[in-house]
């Protein structure tokens, strides 16, 4: 990431979500940079997303934040802020107390200073509304500019058993979004059986869960990263694996990002508001076509009617990713 020129006006964005929020938001945050070129694009999310944001071109800088607290003081004063965190009135709030020059926000009636704004749609796509949003102020976008690549020097150190194979993210934020593990350990067992290296990911709070798969699927202990990687491991092993299946969270849209194939299990909330673009057939979203409580503390009824032979034959019939956007290259 560029180091702080404090001689450039600042425009500070408000993200402060989690993997999958800040990849939705990537075509926005390289609309912004491209629109306020002699401006310092600072990003208000957490700190882990940082290395990650800085191959996307757009940011120049990342000040932690978590959601919906007070900004740091660094941030105030800013020649424009937007918000892409949500459609208020909390976040503008936010935004409007570190006392912008320039806000640029979703209309919310609670909040006078975003009536120029248009207006929230709660079925809207994720990427397409923050693209929309920037529109209405004519700033233009290119909406499928979501992908970002990784330096060389991370793909070469992936381990070798990780090229190629079939990468398995069994968890999720909720357990409304999480698919049973014995269902994940008979793809598991599946791929193997078919051929492919098989690896696991996930948070070191998902350790065990992939373990525990691991094993129902007689896997070796060293196809587990899940805990043991940082952001950018992580991404690498998706860029270098053939195909990914997982639920969905965080790593199906560092899939898209990173234009690996990828089957991804819907549940409480359709693809249509956070799915991979409908115009990539590399990437299969699975779906029973109800909608549910996505915070829910059980596995969605929807979820659980997507059966083992649905992931297998999507998996078995992805087609390889064509040749990505070089102008996005870092």
């Amino acid at each position: 990431m560029p180091a702080r020129d404090d001689n450039l006006p600042q425009l500070v964005v408000l993200r402060a979500l989690g993997l999958g929020d800040f990849l939705t938001s990537v075509p926005a945050l390289r609309a912004l940079a491209d629109a306020y070129p002699d401006h310092h694009l600072i990003l208000a999310a957490p700190r882990a997303l940082a290395a990650l944001a800085g191959l996307t071109g757009a940011v120049d800088r990342v000040v932690d934040s978590a959601p919906l607290a007070p900004l740091d003081s660094s941030l105030y004063g800013a020649d424009v802020a937007v918000n892409l965190h949500g459609k208020g009135p909390e976040s503008h709030r936010v935004l409007l107390s570190a006392c912008p020059s320039r806000f640029i926000s979703f209309a919310n009636p609670e909040v006078p200073e975003s009536a120029d704004g248009p207006s929230w749609r709660a079925r809207e796509h994720e990427a397409r509304r923050w693209c929309r949003l920037l529109e209405a102020y004519g700033i233009p976008v290119e909406q499928d500019r979501l992908e970002i690549h990784l330096p060389p020097r991370r793909l070469a150190s992936v381990p070798e058993e990780a090229i190629g194979a079939t990468l398995i993210h069994p968890g999720a934020a909720s357990a409304a979004r999480r698919w049973p593990a014995r269902r994940w350990a008979e793809v598991a067992h599946s791929e193997r059986e078919k051929g492919r290296a098989v690896i696991f990911t996930g948070g070191p709070e998902e350790s065990e869960l992939a373990r525990n798969i691991a094993r129902a699927a007689r896997l070796p202990e060293q196809a587990v990263h899940a805990g043991r990687t940082d952001l950018l491991e992580l991404a690498a092993l998706v860029a270098v694996a053939g195909r990914v299946v997982c639920g969905d969270t965080g790593i199906a849209h560092l899939a898209t990002a990173l234009r690996t194939p990828s089957v991804v299990l819907f549940g409480p909330t359709s693809p249509a508001r956070w799915g991979p673009p409908p115009d990539r057939p590399w990437h299969r979203a699975l779906w029973a076509g109800g909608e549910g409580d996505p915070h829910a503390d059980t596995p969605d009824t929807g979820l659980l009617e997507i059966e083992v032979e649905e992931v297998l034959e999507g998996l078995d019939t992805l087609p390889a990713a064509p040749p990505g956007d070089t102008r996005l290259a870092c």
